[in-house]
């Protein structure tokens, strides 16, 4: 394995949405990867799955149970995503697997929170990005909240959040030999990534309402606009040298209409004028004046076209593993750069292996197979 985590091993009980995206993030950055799977299932999202050994147990095995244990003796961290109380009832909840193993880091994956009314409720990324607050400021004025699809709760104010308090936790680990449980609530880290609006509306900087302010497409010079070929391009010339420079690209410096920036009044038409100048060309001449300058412009690229364009080429943004195109891992390191990531294994593709990587000779296996522990009684 290659990059700064390489040498941890974790294990990932199987799930869907924010847990395959914590892993996937581990995985990219080095760390060993065990991905426990269900005896039937299919194997998760492909993109969000590679990188990772598989194992196949039955959890309604006393068997398998007892082969996550081992696992779990042998790792740096656990994590999980299901209801709380599921692990629990399974016998792998984390005061059994911290008395087995006192530094492993159980991290836990919810909508909620392991506490409060909500706890035991069912939810999805809309429900735990609204009752943060983070849905409300999403959309234009005088339209309904707009779901910015799955991105702030599931992977962002999710995974994300839970693979850094993994790493935390395990950096806390290996300084006082204590393993710990992490709490990941996506209702909690959506309320995390909105903490400068916060910021903003304790100075009276932030109105609470949709589509009226600084950065949610209130102002005209943060905002999209259509193309004469129905094409979009991105404006987010905030600083004064920034607008400076796309009053001059654009022939609007000598309008004097533009000169009071900042001045809300004015937004709404001053929106009207730009939305009626960048509908006069098509994007790819709005490119060609426009990109790689400090007027802080960029096309609005689909994902087909994303791959290809020339900045993300000459970066590697994205690359093709298992057939597909998929997003390489970010950030990037000077001195322990990470590996390019392999195609998700197939459930229970590496179970002897893993297996014989904790002590488990091949009659050990082949008995607990017979036994029913991996789904494949005889």
């Amino acid at each position: 394995m290659a990059g700064p985590l390489a040498g941890l091993r974790i294990i990932e009980m199987a799930g869907i949405g924010p847990g395959p995206f914590c892993g996937m993030m581990l995985a990219d950055h080095g760390a060993e990867v065990i991905r426990v799977d269900r005896p039937g299932r299919p194997a998760p999202e492909p993109v969000l799955g590679r990188s990772r050994r598989s194992i196949v147990v039955d959890l309604k095995s006393a068997e398998g149970v007892a082969v996550v244990r081992d696992l779990a003796r042998s790792a740096d961290g656990f994590f999980e995503g299901l209801r709380p109380g599921v692990m629990e009832r399974l016998g792998l909840g984390p005061e059994v697997l911290l008395a087995d193993n006192p530094r492993l880091v159980y991290g836990r994956m919810t909508g909620w929170g392991q506490t409060g009314p909500y706890a035991g409720a069912a939810g999805h990324d809309i429900n735990y990005i609204a009752l943060a607050g983070a849905l409300h400021a999403y959309g234009r004025a005088g339209d309904k909240p707009t779901p910015p699809i799955n991105m702030i709760g599931d992977f962002g104010g999710g995974g994300m959040l839970l693979a850094f308090g993994m790493v935390a936790a395990i950096l806390s680990a290996r300084a006082t030999g204590r393993g710990q449980v992490i709490d990941c609530a996506m209702t909690e880290g959506a309320a995390v990534l909105m903490g400068m609006i916060w910021g903003f509306r304790g100075l009276g900087m932030w109105k609470d309402e949709r589509g009226v302010n600084l950065l949610d497409t209130g102002a005209h010079f943060y905002d999209c606009y259509a193309c004469a070929d129905g094409l979009y391009i991105a404006l987010g010339s905030i600083e004064p040298q920034f607008y400076a420079e796309m009053r001059r690209l654009t022939g609007l410096d000598h309008d004097p209409d533009f000169d009071p920036q900042m001045d809300q009044a004015h937004w709404p038409a001053l929106k009207d004028k730009l939305a009626a100048l960048f509908r006069t060309k098509p994007r790819a001449e709005w490119c060609a004046l426009m990109e790689a300058t400090d007027a802080c412009f960029a096309p609005v690229l689909s994902l087909e076209e994303a791959p290809r364009h020339p900045h993300n080429r000459a970066r590697g943004v994205f690359a093709e593993v298992g057939g597909m195109i998929q997003p390489m891992p970010a950030p990037r390191y000077s001195a322990t750069p990470t590996a390019r990531p392999t195609p998700q294994p197939l459930p229970g593709a590496d179970t002897e292996a893993v297996l014989a990587s904790i002590g488990y000779d091949p009659a050990r296996v082949s008995a607990l197979a017979e036994r029913g522990a991996f789904g494949r009684a005889a």
